[in-house]
Formats: structure tokens, sequence, C-alpha cells
């Protein structure tokens, strides 16, 4: 029988559960130190209808990786107030340091130049772009299994008639975009168990050879997969490619939450470490806590 069946029990107390240990655990979210600078999601197109919608959603996810991060997306081009140049006028007047300005770019591509221009001239921080990495593999994996060319993961082993045998990573940035590709190429081959070949939408006749050297090594039925979030390529781009090639495609990865993650830890890899005092006081206030209630030496 419970205590809250006998007459006159006190209510059951609700205990707190213990922090989950092991190598399933959710990791602890690092905490920003207090002063740290703003994050400028620096994204590679004007202000617009295109661009904003996935833009929106990606700082959604970011602030919920990351609650309470000081976070805004800055534009190629728009109105002052939009800008990756507005934006920083705006924290430098305000006092605040300068921000840290996050590609929102799996690659290398032109768009940088322009960043550390501006980086040079005011203080600012501009970090790595996010890839090339295991999660926009990740990504563009679903992206492909949500078009049908793909299963969803090698354990469910059904068969898709549409699946493709071989994949074109097509990206924009140039021959230099399509090398860094390559990388995150391999990654997805692995997940696959296909060829994938990396080539670049804006280099004309690249992404045809792509599928042309998958032909010839045996592919019957290849298929292109955007490592593209969307707004650093022209969609005319993407869809002249799989006119061109006649071959099926995969959407560009978008607002897809990875993407999000990848931002938020691409920020906090740069950020300075808590100053020495800070450690030293917060060392001291755990070890106050974990020796309390001990008995005094005699």
């Amino acid at each position: 029988m419970s205590t809250a069946a006998i007459p006159g029990a006190p209510l059951p107390v609700r205990q707190p559960g213990s922090r989950a240990r092991g190598r399933h655990r959710r990791p602890e979210r690092p905490e920003i130190p207090a002063g740290s600078p703003a994050l400028i999601l620096a994204v590679p197109a004007a202000a617009g209808p295109d661009a904003r919608p996935v833009v929106d959603e990606l700082l959604s996810i970011v602030r919920g990786e990351q609650p309470g991060i000081e976070i805004a997306a800055g534009y190629l081009g728009g109105e002052d107030a939009d800008t990756v140049a507005g934006l920083i006028a705006q924290a430098l007047d305000a006092g605040m340091p300068a921000p840290v300005l996050v590609p929102l770019l799996p690659g290398p591509h032109g768009f940088l130049e322009e960043l550390h221009r501006l980086a040079a001239e005011t203080g600012a921080v501009v970090t790595d772009t996010l890839g090339p990495h295991p999660l926009l593999a990740e990504a563009v994996h679903v992206r492909l299994s949500e078009a049908g060319l793909a299963r969803a993961d090698r354990a469910r082993l059904f068969a898709i008639t549409t699946a493709a045998d071989g994949v074109v990573l097509t990206t924009a940035g140039g021959e230099d975009a399509a090398a860094s590709a390559g990388i995150t190429g391999v990654l997805l081959a692995a997940r696959l168990a296909v060829p994938v070949v990396a080539a670049a939408l804006d280099v004309p006749g690249s992404v045809a050879a792509a599928v042309e050297h998958l032909k010839a090594t045996g592919s019957e039925r290849p298929a292109l997969a955007p490592l593209v979030i969307g707004p650093e390529a022209d969609p005319e781009l993407l869809a002249a490619a799989a006119e061109e090639t006649g071959c099926p495609s995969a959407a560009p990865l978008g607002a897809y939450p990875t993407v999000g993650q990848l931002i938020a830890s691409t920020y906090l890899a740069v950020l300075p470490a808590a100053p020495v005092e800070q450690q030293a006081e917060h060392a001291e206030q755990s070890g106050s806590a974990a020796h309390a209630g001990e008995p005094a030496a005699e």
C-alpha cells in the first residue's frame, strides 16, 4: 500500500532523478562566458523571400541548441540593418565586443573574401565554414532518402527500386569547394556503400563530367545530391544540372537540424575560455560544497 492511501500520512515527495551516466546520456550544453561576442550568421545572399525562411528556421534551431545565445543573421545585401556590415557597426556602436561571423557555407566560397575584409576593418572574428563534417554527410543522406534515392539507413535492407548506385555531390564555390566537398563525399560513400564524386555547380561541365565518370565505372542510376544549404547557390544552377545530366536530384540541405547544431558548435569553438579567476572561484565553490557537512578536524 502506498503512503498516499494511509490516512494522515504525508504526501510523497517527488525525488529528483539522478543525472544520466554513460555513453548514451545527452551531453551538457557548455555555458557561454559572460560578455561573449554576439554571433552573426553570415548569409551569402541578399535578404529576400528565397533566403529568409531557411535562415530564420536555422536561427530558431541555434537558439534551441544554445538558449540565451545572442544571434542575428547578416546578409550580403539588403537594408543596412540586415547586412553583415550593418550588424557589426550596430554592435560596436553599442559598446559590445566585435561579433563572431559564422559563414552559412559548407565549404570554400567567394563570399569568404568579403567576410575577411570586414573582419580586418572591424576586429570581428570569422570562423571556419561548417564543413567538411560528418553531420553534413548525415544531412545529405537524409535528403537522398526523402527523395527515394537512398535507404534511410543501412540496417533497413528492403529494396528501393529508385535508389541511386552512384552519387554526384554538387556544391557551389568553384573547384576549391568541390575539393572540400570530396571529404564529406567520402563520409557519405561510407554511409551509402556507393561511389560518391564531388562536382561544382558553378564550373561549366563539372557536374556532367562527374556523372559520366560514374557511368564509366559501372553506375547505372546516378543521382545528384546538393551539398548546398540554399542561399549560397543559384536555384537555376541546381535545376540546370539535373536537366543537363538527366539525373534525379535530392533537395538542398536547407534548415536540417544538424546544420543548426554545426552553427552553434562552430561559434562556441572560437569563444575564449573563462578567465582564470572565474575558474579558480568555481573550483573553490565546488570544493566548499563537497566538504560541507564534514566534521572539522580536531
